[in-house]
C-alpha cells in the first residue's frame, strides 16, 4: 500500500494538489472542445470516411478523435509542433537564432518561443484549408461555399491556437510538459470506447492477434521505462574554497546523462514529419491533372507500404533524438557552469577539455538511447510485417503506449521532485 500513501501525500501537499487540479480542469477543457463540431457538418457522413482511411484514424487517436469529429480543435497541436520543429531546424542556419536559444537565457528563450507561436498561425490556416478541401474532394463533407470556408477555417485556426495555450499553461503553472499530456490526453480518451468495441465484437478466430499485440504492449512498456530511467552517471568534484571563516566545497558528486535526454518529443516530431508527405499525396490523388493524380496515388501506395513505412520511421525518431539533444544539451556551456563553481571532472582539464569529454560520453549513451527508442517505437510494425495482423491496430498501439508511458513517467518525476521539494523546506 505504499502507492496509496504517497498518493495521500501528494494530495496532502497543498501546492500540488492544487497543480494537478489545474491540469486536470484544462483537460476536460479540451476534451470538450473536442467534442464541439463546427457548424453545417454531416458528421455521419464524415466518420464513415474516417474508418475507411488508415491514415487519418492514426490523426484521429492522436486527437482525441476530434478528426472525426470535425471539430473546433480537430487539427490538435500539429500546427504548434511543426512551428517548432521549423523554428528549431532553423537555429543550426542561423547563428542568431541558435545565441539566442542557448545563450540569451530565460528572454531569448521567451522570444524563441514566440517565434515559434507566430509561425503556428499561417501553418494552421494552411492545414485547416489543405484538410477541408480534402474532405471536399473525397466527398466526406459537401461542398462549402466560400463565407463558410473562410468561418471554418478560421474556427479551426482558433481551435489550434487555443491548443496551443492550454499546453502552454500546463507546462507553466501545472506538472508536466502541457504538449505531451495534451497528446496522452488525446490518446487515452478513446480507450474506455475500443474496450467496448474490442468486446462487443470479440472473435476467438482474432485471438492470437490480440494476446501477440498484449505481449508486445508489456514489452514496449518494459523498453520504455528501462530507456527513460537509465542514465550514465559522470562524477564531478568541487574543490575546496575558503570564504572568510567558511570553507566551501570539498565534496563529489556526479552529473548524471539520460540515454535518452529527448523523451518522448522525437516520436512526436517523426510522427508529424512522416504523415505529411502522404497527406499531400492524398490529396493530389483526386486532382484534375491525371499525371499528378497517377504520380501521387504511387508515392502514397509507396509510403503505405508496412516496410517503408517502418524503416522512414525507425530513421526519423533516430535522427530527431540527436537532433533535439543537440539543440538543448550544450555541453560547452555545462562545461563552463562547472568550471565558474569549482567542479571539476577526475582527470579531465575543466573548460574545453571537459566539454570534450561531456560530448564524447553524450553521444555515445545518445546511440544507445536512439536506437532503442526506435526499435521500440517500429516493433509493431516489424510484428505486423512478419505475421501480417492487422497493420493500423498495432502501429497505433505500439507508438501510443510509447508516448502513454513515457509522459506517465515524466509526470511521475516531477511529482517526485516537487514532493522532496516540500520535505526539504520542512527541515
Amino acid at each position: 500500500m505504499e502507492w496509496f500513501q504517497k498518493l495521500l501525500l501528494i494530495f496532502k501537499d497543498k501546492q500540488l494538489r492544487n497543480k494537478i487540479l489545474f491540469v486536470l480542469a484544462l483537460l476536460a477543457v479540451s476534451r470538450l472542445a473536442a467534442n464541439i463540431p463546427i457548424p453545417g457538418i454531416d458528421l455521419e457522413n464524415l466518420k464513415r470516411f474516417f474508418s475507411q482511411n488508415e491514415l487519418l484514424g492514426l490523426l484521429n487517436v492522436f486527437v482525441g478523435g476530434a478528426f472525426s469529429n470535425l471539430s473546433i480543435v480537430m487539427l490538435g497541436l500539429g500546427p504548434y509542433i511543426t512551428s517548432t520543429i521549423i523554428i528549431q531546424l532553423l537555429t543550426m542556419i542561423f547563428p542568431a537564432l541558435e545565441k539566442m536559444y542557448k545563450e540569451e537565457g530565460e528572454a531569448g528563450r521567451a522570444r524563441f518561443n514566440k517565434y515559434g507561436r507566430i509561425l503556428t498561425v499561417p501553418l494552421a490556416v494552411l492545414q485547416a484549408y489543405a484538410m477541408l478541401m480534402l474532405f471536399q474532394k473525397q466527398g466526406a463533407i459537401a461542398v462549402l461555399p466560400a463565407w463558410q470556408m473562410i468561418t471554418s477555417i478560421i474556427t479551426i485556426t482558433g481551435g489550434a491556437l487555443f491548443l496551443m495555450w492550454l499546453g502552454e499553461l500546463i507546462t507553466e503553472k501545472g506538472v508536466g510538459n502541457g504538449v505531451s499530456i495534451l497528446i496522452f490526453a488525446g490518446i487515452v480518451a478513446d480507450t474506455p470506447s475500443q474496450i467496448r468495441q474490442i468486446a462487443l465484437s470479440w472473435d476467438s478466430s482474432k485471438a492470437l492477434p490480440y494476446i501477440a499485440f498484449f505481449i508486445i504492449a508489456l514489452v514496449i512498456i518494459a523498453g520504455v521505462v528501462l530507456i527513460t530511467e537509465a542514465k550514465r552517471n559522470i562524477p564531478v568534484n568541487y574543490a575546496k574554497r575558503v570564504r572568510g571563516n567558511k570553507m566551501y566545497g570539498g565534496v563529489s558528486t556526479y552529473l548524471p546523462i539520460n540515454l535518452n535526454p529527448a523523451g518522448v518529443i522525437p516520436i512526436i516530431f517523426a510522427l508529424s514529419i512522416l504523415l505529411f508527405p502522404t497527406m499531400i499525396a492524398n490529396f493530389l490523388t483526386v486532382g484534375g491533372n491525371a499525371f499528378i493524380a497517377n504520380t501521387a496515388k504511387a508515392v502514397s501506395l509507396f509510403l503505405s507500404n508496412v516496410w517503408v513505412n517502418g524503416s522512414l520511421f525507425f530513421v526519423l525518431v533516430f535522427l530527431f533524438t540527436f537532433f533535439y539533444t543537440a539543440v538543448t544539451f550544450d555541453p560547452k556551456s555545462i562545461a563552463t557552469n562547472l568550471q565558474k563553481m569549482g567542479g571539476f571532472v577526475p582527470g579531465i582539464r575543466p573548460g574545453e577539455s571537459t566539454a570534450k569529454f561531456l560530448q564524447k560520453i553524450l553521444y555515445r549513451t545518445l546511440f544507445i538511447g536512439a536506437l532503442s527508442l526506435s526499435l521500440i517505437a517500429v516493433m509493431p510494425s516489424i510484428i505486423q510485417g512478419i505475421t501480417g495482423v492487422v497493420a493500423f491496430q498495432f502501429l497505433i498501439g505500439g507508438t501510443a503506449i510509447l508516448i502513454v508511458v513515457s509522459v506517465v513517467l515524466d509526470i511521475w518525476r516531477q511529482v517526485k521532485a516537487q514532493m522532496e521539494m516540500r520535505d526539504y523546506e520542512n527541515l
